[in-house]
């Protein structure tokens, strides 16, 4: 055993039980955590319940079509994933970025070969003050070492202070991140004719990754996709 393994145990991604290597997920956190895997929608992401077929389109992405082109997530947010969410965004457990970031890599395959660059969803500069870090930033960045790809972190910020989306409703997190986006001046380049990879840990309503699509378009991307280590559905909000 190494000697930072007795000062550092290895524990489980998920719950935090000891395992038998760093970054490992133990037996009964592996068995609740529910990857996203084909078929699903090739607009959304959503899973579906059975194969409709290739290429095909969800009823809510034909009925709203979303202002990015496509969303691809790792996990469900639910069980351990959640946990990993908010051991990452609220419990400073940046350990577990390397691990996010690689189920991140798998689900995304086709954004992250298409893409130009990497982007995170910004926090606040307040927010960030008070956090310390910024969990998109460290899945991105994580992502950007895997894949080689250009890691933008200081393209995109948040123009005002949002309160936080959790509690809700649809319509109020989309009033509540309108305008909250735009690409730093003198960072324009960065965005103008490329396809952008946006990174953050959850998706839920859509309303932020929307919000910041437009930025970045606004500001000349030709394309924005979406990769998230969760999607949360309407059962595990």
């Amino acid at each position: 055993m190494r000697i930072v393994d007795l000062v550092y145990p290895p524990i489980c991604v998920g719950c935090g039980s000891l395992t038998g290597r760093h970054g490992a997920v133990c037996a009964s956190c592996w068995r609740e955590i529910r990857f996203v895997e084909r078929p699903y929608c090739e607009v959304l992401g959503l899973p579906f319940s059975y194969d409709p077929g290739p290429g095909m389109v969800c009823a809510q992405a034909i009925a709203h079509p979303p202002v990015f082109t496509r969303l691809r997530t790792a996990t469900i947010f639910d069980g351990a994933a959640r946990n990993m969410v908010h051991g990452l965004k609220y419990r400073d457990r940046g350990d577990l970025a390397p691990t996010m970031a690689g189920w991140m890599e798998r689900a995304g395959r086709d954004c992250l070969d298409s893409c130009d660059a990497i982007v995170p969803v910004p926090l606040h500069r307040t927010r960030f003050v008070l956090r310390k870090f910024n969990q998109s930033a460290e899945l991105a960045r994580h992502l950007a070492k895997k894949t080689g790809k250009p890691y933008l972190p200081a393209t995109l910020v948040r123009t005002k202070r949002t309160r936080r989306q959790v509690g809700l409703t649809v319509q109020g997190r989309q009033d509540n991140v309108r305008a909250a986006f735009a690409v730093r001046p003198g960072h324009e380049a960065d965005v103008f004719g490329k396809r952008i990879l946006l990174i953050d840990d959850v998706y839920t309503t859509g309303a932020t990754v929307s919000a910041a699509t437009r930025s970045l378009k606004k500001a000349g991307a030709v394309e924005v996709s979406v990769l998230t280590f969760a999607m949360a559905l309407a059962e595990t909000i």
